[in-house]
């Protein structure tokens, strides 16, 4: 479904990027890992086309973006729903208006028809449709998340998630709902999922595969069970708190 060949990204003199490449599989869920700064986030941004590489190449779902021209990259985008690390919620609409957003904003459909997807959405994420009329500012931390990926499934059914850090800061039992949710996309609608986070365990449960950058390198790419025979130096050290961990999902 995605596909990076040698691709380098570059802000000024700033090398970002380095010569990547690597496949995420049509379905699966793909977690990156990294210390801040490596450019983890900087690889979403990629592939959703918000950046374009100097050199190499960017295919979604067989198609080179860097070949695309601009209205041919925002179809494109239609096929991504993103979920940013605080919801990034529009605090002056309420939760049904945020999750009804781009279909409000297409004018293609009804009014009483963007209603009754919105209801629909928010009983598909657990939240209940009687929160529709909420402001985001009356909901929980772990609820905005929710409302924040209704909002990226509610329009065009996206076939790709991005997701950029869903789980921080979040109590445990929010956590939990979090990463169900993220299976749940996954098994029940065949969604591919990227997920950057620094949050191990939680990308544990979720992972069907692991991408590990260091300094806009790739240093490991591969499944749980990989990850825990792996004796890269860099995955080592930065997977040392966690290796029982990592020991006891690459068994599941």
């Amino acid at each position: 479904m995605i596909t990076f060949e040698h691709v380098n990204y570059y802000i000024g003199a700033h090398h970002i990027i380095h010569d990547m490449s690597f496949e995420i599989e049509e379905g699966k869920t793909t977690v990156i890992l990294g210390a801040s700064g490596s450019g983890k986030s900087t690889i979403l941004r990629l592939i959703i086309g918000l950046a374009m590489p100097q050199e190499g190449r960017v295919f979604i779902d067989g198609r080179d973006t860097g070949k695309m021209s601009l209205s041919q990259r925002r179809e494109l985008r239609k096929q991504f729903g993103m979920v940013f690390q605080e919801g990034a919620l529009f605090d002056s609409m309420t939760v049904g208006e945020n999750v009804g957003y781009a279909l409000l904003e297409d004018r293609t459909m009804p009014p009483d028809q963007i209603e009754a997807r919105v209801r629909d959405i928010l009983n598909y994420l657990g939240l209940g449709e009687h929160l529709i009329d909420r402001m985001p500012s009356q909901l929980s931390g772990g609820m905005q998340r929710r409302v924040a990926v209704g909002r990226a499934i509610a329009a065009y059914n996206p076939t790709i998630m991005l997701y950029d850090e869903p789980t921080t800061g979040l109590d445990p039992l929010t956590v939990e709902t979090i990463t169900e949710l993220i299976i749940k996309l996954r098994e029940e609608k065949s969604v591919t999922s990227v997920v950057v986070t620094h949050e191990i365990l939680d990308a544990l449960k979720v992972a069907d595969s692991f991408l590990v950058i260091n300094e806009g390198e790739v240093v490991f790419v591969g499944s749980a069970r990989e990850l825990s025979e792996t004796d890269q130096p860099y995955v080592l050290k930065y997977l040392s708190p966690f290796r029982k961990a990592v020991r006891k999902y690459s068994s599941i």
